[in-house]
């Protein structure tokens, strides 16, 4: 049995993006030897810049959707674009992406006998019926709507997580992602905080799609690396999946007044149109990741925002 606590060779797929670069810098301060792997669609060297010099990283640019091969203890599959702007820019890629990036990760792990975590997403719950939503919550999600290629590539990467543990008893663990916020989100994603940051920030209007009532809930980036590094580490009949995020839930209109106000912006509030199939509501029930990794975010939104503000007004120079 291995013991996953030590120091360890770690791949990380979609490395340099917004939270795989965060978890690349915890795992490297940690001491483990770290290859990044990325296409560079969505994610940045910027973002992982500060690494390079470190002896335990090491960056790779390649696309999941073709196999790698490499000798590692555990893997990360984090590859993916995970906006709406980003995702329906190419559907096939992304669907290739979610399905043969997992395929070709789990062949990986199952021929090196390593651990692998699977980064899905609550986008699996669709437009839910049932609020909270528990991992037992089977979705509602449209297969053929202009989300679908994101939504069902993650549904069927977990499908073929949990196919490689039945068949194959590899050891998988697989976390459910709600809304994350932090520094080195894309400016130009399409999600809601780093839109209304960017928006605050140069003074434009903020755009609320519909009424601004629908809700999220937003995790804090360093509180949810925290959850999927536990995850990992965690026994290895543990594998989820398991819902990690902030279970505090806000409305747009929320969101829109406490950027305007940290920002000190006097932007506008203008309504648009709500996309098709955007979920009404989103928010985890965390009880099982309170329960089997002893994690709950310990970051407030006012906190988180004020870091990601700080960061972009470094970025964009305001």
């Amino acid at each position: 049995m291995k013991n996953y606590y030590l120091h360890s060779r770690t791949l990380i797929t979609g490395g340099a993006g917004f939270l795989g670069s965060h978890l690349c810098e915890r795992l490297v301060s940690e001491g483990h030897d770290v290859i990044c792997l990325d296409n560079f669609f969505t994610g940045a060297k910027n973002n992982i810049a500060h690494l390079f010099n470190k002896p335990n990283f090491k960056m790779m640019r390649h696309d999941v959707s073709f196999p790698f091969y490499a000798e590692v203890d555990k893997i990360y599959n984090l590859a993916c674009p995970a906006s709406p702007v980003h995702y329906q820019h190419d559907p096939v890629q992304t669907t290739k992406t979610s399905v043969l990036g997992a395929l070709n990760m789990l062949s990986l792990a199952k021929r090196v006998n390593a651990r692998i975590l699977q980064a899905s997403t609550s986008e699996v719950y669709g437009d839910p019926d049932v609020h909270p939503q528990p991992e037992s919550y089977w979705g509602k999600v449209n297969p053929i709507g202009k989300r679908s290629c994101y939504d069902e590539g993650k549904r069927c990467a977990e499908t073929l997580f949990f196919d490689y543990y039945h068949q194959y008893a590899l050891e998988i663990k697989v976390m459910r992602i709600f809304n994350t916020y932090g520094p080195r989100m894309h400016p130009h994603d399409g999600r809601v905080v780093s839109n209304f940051i960017v928006q605050a920030l140069k003074a434009e209007d903020i755009t609320i799609y519909g009424d601004g009532q629908q809700t999220r809930s937003f995790c804090y980036v360093d509180d949810l690396i925290e959850g999927m590094v536990r995850l990992m580490d965690s026994r290895a009949d543990f594998i989820g999946p398991v819902n990690i995020g902030n279970p505090t839930e806000f409305t747009m209109l929320e969101l829109a007044e406490n950027v305007l106000r940290l920002v000190g912006s006097k932007s506008k509030l203008v309504f648009l149109p709500l996309p098709a199939d955007d979920p009404k509501q989103r928010k985890p029930l965390i009880d099982l990741a309170q329960q089997e990794l002893a994690w709950q975010p310990k970051v407030s939104l006012v906190d988180g925002l004020k870091e990601t503000i700080a960061y972009f007004m470094r970025t964009l120079n305001v």
